[in-house]
């Protein structure tokens, strides 16, 4: 008789999760509260504009094809990406730019006006041999207990990721020009953290953009969590949307099945939970059941940032801009101070615009289709909002238009996301986008591991556990959390 696996929440990890069990012969369930597929990775229609709420950003498409490729299937009959060489273009407040590129010569082309080039080649190795130990140590491995942690090649790994060395200094090694380390810092974003405290391990994500290459998806990056959802179908799992969980059910200390909003009790082998760690395992079990995940525990973790998100349609398209703009605060250290330091919203943030339509026109009938993001601190305990959302967004069109970018005469749409509403609508941990931060190495390299201390059976996957945030990561915890339990059986 097939073991069978319930699946808490239908994000990414999730998805991958269900498709990997599902292709190994188990009985698969999944359960999640919207009404789409894919958690942040969500499509919004504003009259006749099509956004993908997030991940706006595509790297390791390997990992993306693996979840399908490992059923038999070929990837390219769901989903066509398309590689942007030219992909980000990084603009500063004196009308300077540089546009960050997978192509070594422009690269080195834009690096030689302002002679910052010669050192570039010894940057690229660095960050493919920072991303090749963490591939080979990190990024595979699931941590079920302490005793993982205890690896020694895991612990050799460790020592040579640059750990006690920021990321700011580690980019200072390799560039004096502050622009250009500004424009680097901003990988410490894509994990909700500082790079005056994110480990220099993480430089590792340049090595994603630079060398490995950033990606769109034809139609939208939805169209993932789209496929994996007709993939897991097909292999038989059930997906339920609009399915709220209530409780995780415990017996013997072992994870027996869930029971519903509605009071049904789904009764199961396995349970995973791919939800945030921080907000939903004390939501759905009982403090008594989890002695080493205890309430107080959790809030005591930093999260990570959060988000002020702006989706704009606009009726022209503009020239200045391409697939991926950064629109850099003059200060960025204090932008960091104010987020992390004060909890408070940054007065000059630095302000990214993803506008796919610059890709794939038909995404929008005129114009484009602008996600507007500034990072936001993570609610507070209270969870009230630190900023007014009107003034906020106000801000960001003002703040825009200093760099010659005019959006507001010209939306037709418009819609605003605060940090209140990502904590509504994707359950995360005081409205964090990450998890946990980075900035403490305990919590950069320790996050939680992706099996229960206290309960049987029961397993975590998602940005809030180990390997991380990010989604090609998360993508990787489903796999990996999936496998634990294919290991399990065998």
């Amino acid at each position: 008789m097939k073991k069978k696996v319930i699946i808490i929440g239908g994000g990414l990890a999730g998805l991958s999760a269900a498709v990997t069990l599902a292709s190994n012969g188990f009985q698969v369930e999944l359960f999640e509260k919207n009404k789409h597929f894919g958690g942040k990775l969500m499509p919004v229609t504003l009259g006749d504009y099509k956004f993908d709420f997030g991940p706006n950003t595509i790297t390791m498409p390997e990992v993306f094809r693996k979840v399908i490729e490992q059923t038999g299937e070929k990837a390219e009959n769901y989903f066509q990406l398309i590689k942007l060489e030219n992909h980000t273009r990084n603009v500063f407040s004196d009308g300077s730019i540089l546009d960050f590129s997978s192509s070594r010569e422009h690269m080195i082309d834009q690096l030689n006006r302002i002679d910052q080039a010669h050192k570039y080649d010894d940057f690229l190795k660095e960050i493919t041999r920072l991303y090749k130990l963490s591939e080979a140590h990190f990024l595979p491995k699931t941590i079920s207990s302490f005793r993982d942690y205890l690896s020694p090649s895991l612990g050799a790994a460790l020592l040579q990721v640059r750990p006690a060395q920021s990321l700011n200094s580690f980019f200072r090694s390799y560039f004096s020009h502050p622009q250009v380390i500004q424009a680097f810092n901003r990988y410490s974003t894509y994990i909700g953290s500082s790079p005056y405290k994110t480990p220099a391990t993480f430089a590792m994500i340049a090595y994603l953009e630079m060398i490995g290459g950033v990606y769109y998806v034809h139609g939208g990056n939805v169209k993932i969590a789209e496929a994996y959802t007709v993939i897991a179908r097909k292999l038989g799992a059930r997906l339920h949307s609009e399915t709220p969980v209530k409780k995780i059910c415990v017996k013997n200390k072992r994870a027996i099945g869930i029971e519903l909003e509605n009071g049904e009790k789904i009764y199961g082998d396995y349970v995973i939970l791919n939800a945030d760690l921080l907000k939903a395992y004390p939501e759905l079990v009982g403090e008594s059941h989890r002695p080493s995940f205890t309430n107080s525990k959790a809030e005591k973790m930093e999260p990570s940032t959060s988000a002020f998100v702006v989706l704009a349609g606009v009726n022209q398209q503009f020239p200045e801009l391409r697939h991926h703009n950064v629109f850099f605060s003059d200060d960025y250290e204090q932008e960091f101070t104010d987020l992390f330091s004060h909890k408070r919203y940054s007065k000059e943030p630095t302000i990214y615009i993803s506008s796919s339509s610059f890709t794939d026109p038909a995404q929008v009938p005129l114009g484009s289709n602008l996600f507007i993001l500034a990072n936001a601190p993570a609610l507070p305990a209270d969870a009230q909002l630190q900023a007014d959302p009107e003034e906020y967004k106000e801000l960001i069109y003002q703040r825009l238009a200093s760099f010659g970018l005019s959006l507001k005469p010209h939306i037709a749409e418009e819609k605003v996301y605060t940090p209140a509403d990502i904590a509504s609508q994707f359950g995360a941990f005081r409205g964090a986008l990450y998890g946990p931060s980075s900035n403490r190495k305990r919590d950069a390299f320790l996050r939680p591991r992706n099996a229960s201390s206290d309960i049987a059976n029961l397993y975590f996957a998602g940005g809030s556990t180990h390997p991380g945030g990010g989604s090609p990561i998360v993508t990787l915890s489903g796999i990996n959390t999936a496998k634990l339990i294919i290991k399990a059986e065998r």
